[in-house]
């Protein structure tokens, strides 16, 4: 066990279990996604809304793409330069060192999720994500314009402790598609040794809830201990309203995929002074200065 523990891999060997994991995912979550539709049609809930938003999604996760490709080189080059020039200590990539990534990771996601949902810029663009009324595998493909970009800002630390780019960025992959399984309904609840300690689809469920009891809850990547340690834990009990506390009724791809930076840009040029400017993209969403 211990000789294991001190294998060490190289970067390309890292990169190349990203791009397959992450392959093989996509290609299950198609499959689930059409044993979703099945199940809705025998149930007989399939309609124009749905069809229209389960298209939407992907439209948005290939401008999501674009933007990401377009600015990988800064993602990956800020992470290499934190790296190379300014980390305390270099780790080996090893199976201890993936580990410990990956809590890691996962720690800095329900942060980076919070900061999203709690911070003018950051809802901007998340604001997409959950602008869906409906819930299945398809809206967790469903990105806003900057959440590829965003994430740089809070994962740079773990680049300054010495963890390899390459390795951040498959803990990142690895946090990533876990949640991505987490949208749906045709998984109820899970035994309750395992709804305590992870991430769940119920509970994920919560999250995507306009109900009031339910905003703002359940940021959790995998574990869903940090929201119990932090406060913002919330079990599924009433049915959940899928969906932004304004909804946006429309699948217009273009109209979704910037409602919100639009929103956020009519209040800063609205606003009657330079500090209540930044205080709508600092400041929590649903925020107005005092009259």
């Amino acid at each position: 066990m211990i000789d294991w523990l001190q294998m060490q891999f190289s970067e390309d060997l890292i990169h190349y279990w990203e791009t397959l994991l992450d392959s093989y995912f996509f290609i299950f979550a198609m499959a689930f996604l059409l044993f979703e539709i099945i199940v809705l049609a025998v149930k007989k809930k399939i309609n124009l809304s749905l069809i229209g938003d389960t298209i939407t999604n992907f439209i948005t996760l290939a401008a999501f793409l674009g933007i990401a490709l377009v600015f990988f080189g800064i993602y990956f080059g800020s992470l290499y330069a934190v790296y190379e020039y300014f980390s305390v200590i270099q780790l080996p990539i090893s199976p201890w060192t993936i580990a410990i990534a990956i809590l890691l990771a996962d720690f800095i996601y329900y942060w980076e999720h919070r900061f999203m949902h709690r911070v003018g810029i950051g809802w901007a663009t998340h604001t997409v994500h959950h602008s869906s009324p409906h819930f299945n595998i398809s809206v967790a493909y469903r990105f806003g314009p900057l959440d590829g970009i965003m994430p740089l800002l809070f994962h740079l630390p773990m680049a300054a402790l010495g963890f390899n780019p390459f390795i951040i960025l498959f803990a990142e992959t690895v946090v990533q598609l876990y949640q991505t399984a987490l949208h749906t309904e045709v998984v109820k609840k899970l035994p309750k040794c395992f709804e305590a300690v992870m991430n769940t689809p119920s509970h994920h469920r919560v999250h995507h809830g306009s109900n009031p009891q339910y905003i703002d809850k359940n940021y959790a990547g995998i574990l869903i201990i940090w929201d119990k340690m932090f406060g913002t834990f919330e079990p599924e009990g009433e049915k959940v309203v899928y969906g932004i506390t304004t909804p946006l009724n429309s699948v217009n791809p273009f109209k979704v995929f910037f409602h919100g930076f639009v929103k956020l840009f009519a209040q800063v040029f609205s606003a009657k002074s330079f500090s209540d400017a930044v205080k709508f993209i600092v400041k929590p969403p649903g925020w107005e200065p005092r009259k």
